[in-house]
Formats: structure tokens, C-alpha cells, sequence
């Protein structure tokens, strides 16, 4: 079937981005009367009909293999299925979906794209209208979002054409409708010339997605209108700036019309004494005009992240009598965004931005996402004190904006420009002169995008700036976009990351962009960017901190650097939520990624498995870490034996007393033993004040450490949390002097007896058994007549490597054996060195068979007659290893030993780079809950700083590993090599036994996947390592707290 009227069909001109379209406007409906419009949610009118629901549907392998006449009345669809929209038809058993990062998922030729293997859906639905109610009434039918590009059809009659997958598509179907029942067909084509400028990383998915709806409006309509707020020099008054737009449909002029506009409060009262109103004195058949409104509103409460105030704004079209002829409303903020001195300023205050990157994902229904799930993604990020968002890297559904409106988020509002495939790149990096950003041929799409989302948009206190896409390259075309965005709108600034890379080729950065925004720096490249370029314009980092697997790493560090330049304006992680795919394998779910579905990833299929929260929205560890680092309040010590500490308001709009309670607490090694609450200060934003927390010196017990914990909760119920929900803490230890613990009297233990043969060194003591076997290198421990330590490793170098190990140092380590290390005994003696104590010495040498590089280890293990075993390593890697994964031992334990506790920093996992979210106390839980699910399984669970850990079985037996100095420990039913060979959570075996890890120390995670790599400061290189661990039994009637404090040993 042959669908062009021109050489090339419409989804294969770059000249046509949609034939018949209404042109952009803003988000709004309008409503029967003023009453109606002042009272209604956003988007909701009684003129508004959802085509939402049950559609007839069929796939075809490409447009022109399309039945003929489909879209007729008379077509017989019976044997066609059935598919719900808004919905991708991927997600519902049709076609596959394909995840691509940079490469098309067709070869790429622009403007052609496959004609045989172009799957093309087939929509068909039905609805009813009374038109005896609607005289004098048009009708259009918005799509909010179909993928790619579609042909529609009403009653058989060819409406128009659309492209841009991620703005809505506008038609006036008022000429093609009947009395009663009504048929309405769409086309939809998978591959377009659109696809090429929508090269973003993510699935990529088909059909009609985002709502589908037909609304009513008078002949002579409020087609459009554009809100602008502008504060005088001191933020008190404001103009509002208000233009209409008015458009006669009809066949005939109308006169005597006009324009009322009212501004109401949060309670819906009247903000003006007097209504806004201007006349029209008659428009034209197909005429629109313009109408320009301002007035001066006096001490507005304004709109902020923090204090996201929202008016309502009503405007309505009357008649020459005086009849409301329609009415049309928004909720609108008075806010304003600059940029002075190299900071961005919202209503002249300076802010950081906290930010996430989101694409819309579901797991189950792809990119049709729910308004249930927008919630939850906007109550998970105020709730972890995010205050800002990037629509990457598309204008998301129109809904999102308004909660953003609602709750409080700053939004950078990006257009749906990606062009990643084409873009070139050069030894310097990016190249500025790619095809889309330096043909003009391409300039009419791009503009087409750009405008829609501004258009669509441009009411939305939200959206503080303008993006132009992303990982387009840079040109002509783009600074042509950014100069339309200017003069259109100049109250926002225009952002562009690729505008950047000119920096490389050029020396500087263009300036048709208002901001200098960067991915993934290097610590030492973002101070680089703050302090030589020095042109008075913000730096932003729109993508850093990569967030796949188990990553995130060196958050605090950028931080410091954020807050120490003041052109540094925060930035964006990367982000929000693993794009799995929920998928069911002999009966067992589990979120599948790229190359699942027979797909071919140009990157690592996991690479779109890159959140913060996994594709339920539960939160994954690093959020915790986000929440810390990004809290408005943080505390520092002063003299914390005064109590006395210096107290930081981080708030940008909001004195602290408004909206804080600050409460205490004195621990003891994990039990509260003094808490409080203080008077919150009365502490201006961005400023600092002394506090005093009134607590009483306790009485201190020997090896008992002492913190002082400050809660910051909730004053008062907001939207998105309760009073006294927690935003924020700090934690100190207290510097008492405080006495030792009495160390173990060997003398009173019970004493020991040794047996030894070829095969064997055996320890006996009253109460248990610890056997060395010489072929493994492996102790067995049994106390009470339990087995305890099935086996050991003494030394533990390999971890399942994260995304971010796979990226940089993973394939180093395989390549120096670290992955296939094997132990030998080079010798082993045991002696009583007293009645109750066995000395057992030893040496390894551990390396791959074929690798010439390892360890060498000495190892003193102190048997005594209670049964404790301390263990001290000495482990010399060679100088020509890389950094190591990890450097500790392993314990295997029977799997009845399931409940840990340990004290040290939690409750979810740590590590090195990536702590500051997990305060230090007594945690206890099951070995099962410290399995941390990563999509593509990995190292995970760890614990830092950790003093004591203990595994006991539901009677109260067990053991414990005392740390002589802070350790690193994770527990799992599984190894580490099991980890690493498993490409999907579902693929993990649980053994029947417990692995339990104690590390010197473990490498920090970084976030090289996309970005720098671990800090030295976090590596381990090859140096010699002093590791010592106390191995203790436990009975039910063992108090762990005291026993971990017993580290010494006294023959005195």
C-alpha cells in the first residue's frame, strides 16, 4: 500500500514532522464555564472524552504490507486482538523490545529507514457522540505520545500525519465526525526519519503510549495563553504577564468578545479586586489573535522547591451578551529564574541543585507510565531530598509537570533530540560538526521539537530551564534553536551539555547556551571548569555519579567541590530508575536487560540498568547515601564534651524553626541511654548558628564508645511526608577518655592439647575442636559439639566485580589470576606456647597456575582454652599487582547461623566511598536480608567500620569476629564466584552454607561504568597488609555487646 503523496513517504522526509497538526500550545483543557475551569484538577474537564481503554489492534511487518482501507467503517477487524492504550505494544507480547544505547537499531542511512522489517500496529476504536449537544462546539483529539509516527483517520476520512514521539499530537476532527457512532484509525510505524533525532539510551518501544483524548471547545476558542511572572528589584511585587491567544474556527466573523482573566489563592479566593478584561471588536474566519495582559500583584507568596505555592489562573471567552463561551484555567507560581555572579538564582536566591536524571520506565508497561507511579518517583525523591529533575532526554508526560508543580521539584525540561549514531567523534572527543547540528536540512525538525516542548510547557513554574537535547554534537542548528528559545521565552536559561565540547575543539564554549554543563568530570576537571574559564556563567553537571549496579561512589567528594565554588551549581546523577524489564523464566520473575529478548546491544545489555531504585521503585543503597549527602541540615563539632556544635540551615527559602525539630540522642555502643529535644533556632537560610545539646556526662564504662546523634524531623505535615518523618541526621562520637576493658586472663582458661600428622593439626580444648587441614590451607571449628567454620580461606582477594570494576579494572584482575587464585602451603608449625594456648604459624603462597605474580602470607593463629582464636596476617602482594579487590578471609558457616548482628555502619550496605549514609550502631537482621539484589548480580551486602560481627542460630549458638582495628564484612549464601558467573539475579544458587567475609579492607566503587573511576584514596594498591580478627564462640547466654569490647589478653 502506498502511503506518500511525494517522492518520499512522510516518515521518510525529513521535510514533513507532521501533516494536518494543530499548532503547539500549552497544557489545558477547556471547560464549559468559568465555575467548571476554577474547580477542576489539571487536565480534567467535563469537555474532556478518554479514548483511553480497549482498541482493536494488529501488527504488520511493515507499512506496506497494511490491509487495504483498515481504517474504513466497513472493515472487518473480528479476528483482530485486542490491545489496551495508552500502552507499547512491546510490553503486551507484539514484536520485541530493543535496547540500544548509541547505535540505531536499523542501519543508519538518514533519511531511510527499513521499509520490509518495520513493524507497524494497526489501531482501531469506536466512540459515541450526541451531536445535537454540540453546535457551535469543534472537536480535536490530542495524542500525548505515540512512537515513533502515525497516520490517523476518523470515519474513514484522512485527518493528518505526526511525528515526535514525546509531544502531543494535536487534530481537529470537528469536519469528519457523525451523530453516534464514530470510528477512529491510527497507523503507527516503529522506525521514521523521527527515529534518527531519538537515538536516547533506553528501550526502544512502540504504539500508541500516552493518553489519547478528544475535547471540546467553542468555535471561537482560547487557543493558547503564556504566563510569565517578573519580580521588582527587591523579590516583594510582581507583574504578571499574561498572553492570550484567540482563535476563530468558525466560517464566519463574531464580534463584541472578551477576555476575562482572574487569579484565585490556594483557598480559591479572588487575588484582584477587579477581573482583568479586554475586547475583541470582531475575528475573523480562521483569524488569532493576540492579547497581551499585566498587572502588578502585591507581595505574592512565591513558588519554590521548598514552598511550591501554586495560584490558580482562570481565564474565560465571553460573548457580546456577556455568555461564558468557555473558560480555561492552570495552576501557576510566581517564580523567577536568573543568572548573576556565575550562580543560578530562583526569586534571587541562590540554590544548588540536587538533581536525578529520569527516564519514564515501567517494568510491566514500559514507557506507558501511570500517574500512581509518577507519584511514587515524586514522593521517593522529596522524601530523600532531591530537589531537582532532568527530563532525559525528552519532554516527559504532561502530567509529571504538574506534580512537579505540586510537591516542588525544579525541572530542566529537555527536548526529544538525541542524535547519538550520527554524531562524530574525533582523538579530542566529541566533534562539533555533526550531520543533524551542521545540515540545515535538519533544522526544521529540530525546531519542530524544541517548540512543542516550549509551547507545551511554558506555564509550568517547574521548569527553570530550557535543554536542547542531548549527545547531539554542536552547530549552527543549535545555536539557531537556542536563539529562537531566547527570544520567545528570555525568562529561562537555555542549557546544552554538547555546547561543551566545542571547549575541546575551539577553546571556548558558544555562547548561545546560559549555562556550561558537563558529564561524568573527574573531580580535578570540574574545579578546572569553576576557576579558568571565568565568564560569569554556572557550571552544572547534568549526568555524573553513574549509577549502575551497585556504584555511586565519591558523592561526598563532589560535593565538597560543589559547595566550595560558588559557580558550581550542583548536578544531576544518573539515574533514577534500572530500565529492567519483568520477565518470567520456569515460573521465576526477575528484571531482564538488553539482549534478552534476542535484541543486540551496542553496549552492555545491563547498561540501561543504571537507577537508584530498582524498576518497582524500591530504593537501593545508594539512595541512603543521596539522602545524607544532599539533607538541608548538617551539624559540626565545636566542643561535643560542652555538648556545643555549630548547626547549618542548608534551606534555601525556609528559616529552620519552620520547618525542622531537632532531636537527640546519647548512645552506648547502640543502646540510647539520654535523648532529647532542643529548641529549634530560628536560623535564616544559607546561614549557621551555635547549638548546645543539654546531655549529662554518663558514667563510662570500660571499651564503651559514646555518640552523640542529632535527628532533624519534620515540624509539621508537608504534602509528600508527616510530621516527624526524618530528613536528615548527624553523628559524632564523643571524645571521652574512656578506660580499657580488663583484658582475658589466659591462666584461668581451660587448658589445650594438640595432636599433629601428615594431614592434620588438631587443638582440643574443654569445649571445642579446631582442626587445620595442610592440603587446604583451612581451618574447621567446633564448639559445643556444633560445627561452627566448615572450612576457611585466609586469603580472600576476588569479589564478583561490579558494573564499574567491569568497566576499568575487572579484566586486570582476571589477567593477574586474582579470579582463580590458588593456596600453597609453604610450611606450618604448632606449639603450646602455654597450657591454654596453642601458637599455629604459617605461610601461603597464593597466585594463579598461570601467573607468576601473587601473595605471600604469614599467618600467627592464637588458640586458646575459651575457645577464641585470633588470627594475624601479614600479607605481602607483589608490587606488580594492580589495586586489589579486597583483602581479608572468609569463613564458611553452617546455614542454620542466619541471624547477624554486627556494629558498625548500616543497616543497608557500605562501603569505603560510599558511607556517609550509614550511621554507625548495632544492626541485626537475617544473612538473607543482607543480600542486596542488583539486577546483574555483583558484589554486594558490604559493611564498613564495622568493630564486631555475630552469625547465631535461632537457640542463641554461634560465633563472632572482633575486628582489632575497624573491618569491612558481608555475609551471603553464596560466593563470590558465584556471583560473578550469574548474569541475572534468577541464575543465583543458594548454597546450604554461609560465606562469611572479614576484610581489611575493600575496594571503593566509583563510578567508572560512566565516569571516573575509584579514587586513589579508596584503591588498595599492593602494599603490605596487617590484618588481625578475634573468631569467638557464642552460647545463647553470650552478651555480644560485651564480648566485643574483650580484645586482649593478659598471661598475667
Amino acid at each position: 500500500m502506498n502511503w506518500h503523496r511525494g517522492k518520499l513517504p512522510e516518515w521518510m522526509d525529513l521535510a514533513i514532522c507532521g501533516v494536518n497538526k494543530e499548532p503547539p500550545r500549552a497544557s489545558f483543557i477547556p471547560h464549559p464555564n468559568r465555575e467548571s475551569a476554577l474547580k477542576s484538577d489539571f487536565y480534567e474537564s467535563p469537555w474532556k472524552i478518554s479514548l483511553n481503554g480497549d482498541w482493536k489492534f494488529k501488527l504488520v511487518r511493515n507499512p506496506y504490507e497494511v490491509p487495504k482501507d483498515f481504517y474504513r467503517p466497513d472493515f472487518d477487524d473480528s479476528t483482530w486482538d485486542t490491545i489496551y492504550v495508552p500502552s507499547n505494544w512491546q510490553m503486551l507480547g507484539y514484536d520485541k523490545p530493543i535496547y540500544s544505547n548509541v547505535r540505531y537499531p536499523f542501519p543508519a542511512n538518514p533519511p531511510y529507514v527499513p521499509k520490509d522489517d518495520n513493524p507497524t500496529g494497526l489501531y482501531r476504536r469506536w466512540f459515541r457522540l450526541d451531536l445535537s449537544e454540540l453546535k457551535g462546539k469543534r472537536l480535536f483529539i490530542v495524542f500525548e505520545g505515540v512512537d515513533s509516527a502515525f497516520y490517523l483517520w476518523i470515519n474513514g476520512h484522512f485527518v493528518g500525519y505526526s511525528e515526535d514521539s514525546r509531544t502531543p499530537a494535536e487534530f481537529d476532527i470537528t469536519p469528519y465526525v457523525q451523530d453516534g457512532d464514530n470510528l477512529v484509525a491510527a497507523m503507527v510505524i516503529r522506525w521514521s526519519v523521527g527515529s534518527y533525532l531519538e537515538d536516547q539510551d533506553m528501550w526502544r518501544l512502540s504504539g500508541i503510549y500516552r493518553d489519547v483524548y478528544i475535547y471540546i471547545s467553542s468555535e471561537v476558542r482560547i487557543r493558547d495563553f503564556f504566563v510569565k511572572t517578573i519580580f521588582d528589584r527587591d523579590y516583594k511585587d510582581a507583574d504578571l504577564d499574561v498572553l492570550v491567544k484567540v482563535r476563530n474556527y468558525s466560517n464566519e466573523a463574531k464580534r463584541d468578545l472578551k477576555v476575562v482573566i482572574e487569579l484565585f489563592d490556594d483557598k480559591l479566593s479572588p487575588v484582584f479586586m477587579e477581573p482583568l478584561v479586554q475586547r475583541i471588536d470582531e475575528i475573523k474566519p480562521g483569524e488569532e489573535r493576540y492579547l497581551s495582559f499585566r498587572t502588578k500583584v502585591s507581595k505574592p507568596r512565591k513558588w519554590s522547591a521548598e514552598d511550591p505555592y501554586l495560584y490558580k489562573l482562570v481565564i474565560t471567552l465571553r460573548d457580546a451578551n456577556d455568555k461564558e463561551l468557555e473558560a480555561v484555567s492552570t495552576f501557576i507560581g510566581f517564580r523567577q529564574v536568573e543568572i548573576k555572579d556565575g550562580k543560578i538564582l530562583i526569586n534571587g536566591v541562590p540554590v544548588y541543585f540536587k538533581g536525578v536524571n529520569r527516564h519514564e520506565h515501567d517494568d510491566r508497561r514500559g514507557h506507558a507510565i501511570t500517574i500512581e507511579t509518577m507519584i511514587k518517583d515524586i514522593l521517593l525523591m522529596k522524601k530523600f531530598n532531591f530537589n531537582a529533575v532532568r527530563t532525559s532526554h525528552y519532554p516527559n508526560h504532561p502530567y509529571w509537570y504538574y506534580l512537579c508543580d505540586k510537591y516542588g521539584i525544579y525541572v530542566i525540561d529537555e527536548a526529544n533530540i538525541e542524535c547519538h549514531g550520527l554524531v562524530k567523534w574525533g582523538s579530542v572527543g566529541l566533534i562539533d560538526h555533526n550531520e543533524p547540528a551542521n545540515n540545515p536540512e535538519w533544522l526544521h525538525a529540530l525546531m519542530e521539537r524544541v517548540m512543542r516542548m516550549v509551547e507545551r510547557d511554558k506555564n509550568h513554574p517547574c521548569v527553570i530551564m530550557w535543554s536542547l537535547g542531548n549527545e547531539s554534537g554542536y552547530g549552527p542548528n543549535f545555536d539557531a534553536l537556542a536563539a529562537w528559545i531566547h527570544a520567545y521565552d528570555p525568562t529561562r536559561p537555555v542549557h546544552y551539555e554538547g555546547a561543551t565540547h566545542v571547549l575541546r575543539t575551539k577553546g571556548k564554549i558558544p555562547k548561545s547556551v546560559d549555562v556550561i554543563s558537563v558529564m561524568y568530570p573527574s573531580l580535578e576537571f570540574l574545579v578546572k571548569l569553576a576557576t579558568d574559564l571565568n565568564d560569569g556563567r554556572p557550571v552544572i553537571m547534568c549526568e555524573y555519579a553513574h549509577s549502575m549496579g551497585n556504584s555511586t561512589g565519591n558523592l561526598k567528594e563532589y560535593w565538597e567541590i560543589i559547595r566550595s565554588y560558588k559557580n558550581i551549581c550542583g548536578g544531576f546523577i544518573w539515574d533514577w530508575v534500572d530500565q529492567g524489564i519483568l520477565k518470567e523464566e520456569n515460573g521465576v520473575k526477575y528484571w531482564a536487560y538488553g539482549g534478552d529478548f534476542g535484541d543486540s546491544p551496542d553496549s552492555p545489555g545491563n547498561f540501561c540498568i543504571n537507577g537508584l531504585v530498582w524498576p518497582d521503585r524500591t530504593p537501593q543503597p545508594a539512595m541512603w547515601e543521596c539522602k545524607k549527602i544532599f539533607q538541608p541540615v548538617e551539624a559540626e563539632p565545636i566542643d561535643l564534651e560542652k555538648g556545643i556544635l555549630r548547626i547549618f540551615n542548608r534551606y534555601d527559602f525556609t528559616r529552620l524553626d519552620e520547618i525542622i525539630e531537632i532531636w537527640w540522642e546519647v548512645k552506648a555502643d547502640g543502646q540510647v541511654i539520654q535523648k532529647g529535644k532542643i529548641p529549634t533556632p530560628a536560623l535564616e537560610p544559607h546561614s549557621s548558628t551555635t547549638i548546645r545539646i543539654p546531655y549529662k556526662k554518663p558514667e563510662l564504662k570500660p571499651g564503651t564508645e559514646y555518640w552523640l546523634v542529632l535527628r532533624y524531623k519534620l515540624a509539621k505535615d508537608t504534602l509528600w511526608a508527616k510530621k516527624g518523618y526524618e530528613i536528615g541526621w548527624s553523628q559524632f562520637k564523643l571524645p571521652f577518655r574512656v578506660p580499657n576493658p580488663k583484658p582475658i586472663n589466659v591462666k584461668e582458661l581451660p587448658e589445650v592439647e594438640m595432636e599433629e600428622d601428615g594431614r592434620t593439626i588438631e587443638i582440643r580444648g574443654k569445649e571445642f575442636i579446631v582442626i587445620f587441614d595442610k592440603s587446604k590451607a583451612s581451618l574447621m571449628y567446633e564448639h559445643g559439639g556444633r560445627l561452627l567454620i566448615k572450612g576457611t580461606s585466609l586469603l580472600e582477594v576476588w569479589r564478583a566485580p561490579t558494573d564499574n570494576d567491569a568497566a576499568r579494572m575487572a579484566n586486570e584482575w582476571i589477567r593477574f589470576g586474582l579470579d582463580r587464585i590458588e593456596h600453597r602451603l609453604k610450611w606450618v608449625k604448632a606449639s603450646r606456647v602455654a597450657p591454654q594456648v596453642v601458637l599455629m604459624e604459617l605461610e601461603l603462597c597464593s597466585k594463579a597456575k598461570d601467573v607468576d605474580v601473587g601473595f605471600n602470607s604469614h599467618y600467627r593463629i592464637y588458640i586458646y582454652g575459651n575457645g577464641d582464636l585470633h588470627i594475624i596476617a601479614d600479607i605481602y602482594p607483589d608490587e606488580r599487582l594492580p589495586p586489589l579487590p579486597r583483602v581479608g578471609f572468609m569463613l564458611i558457616v553452617p546455614k542454620e547461623y542466619n541471624n547477624i548482628t554486627w556494629y558498625g555502619r548500616g543497616p543497608h550496605e557500605n562501603y569505603q566511598d560510599r558511607k556517609e549514609g550509614a550511621m554507625v550502631d548495632v544492626y541485626s537482621g537475617t544473612v538473607e536480608e543482607q543480600y542486596v539484589p542488583y539486577i546483574r548480580p555483583q558484589e554486594n551486602g558490604n559493611k564498613t567500620d564495622v568493630r564486631w560481627v555475630a552469625l547465631r542460630n535461632s537457640e542463641g549458638w554461634g560465633l563472632m569476629a572482633i575486628g582489632m582495628t575497624l573491618m569491612e564484612i558481608s555475609a551471603h549464601y553464596f560466593t563470590a564466584h558465584d556471583l560473578t558467573k550469574a548474569k541475572h539475579t534468577h541464575e543465583l544458587k543458594w548454597r546450604d552454607e554461609i560465606y562469611l567475609h572479614l576484610d581489611y579492607r575493600q575496594r571503593g566503587l566509583g563510578g567508572a561504568s560512566c565516569g571516573p573511576d575509584t579514587l586513589p584514596q579508596y584503591e588498595i594498591y599492593p602494599k603490605p597488609v596487617h590484618f588481625e580478627v578475634i573468631i569467638r564462640p557464642l552460647k545463647p547466654e553470650s552478651d555480644i555487646i560485651e564480648l566485643g569490647k574483650m580484645k586482649y589478653y593478659t598471661l598475667e
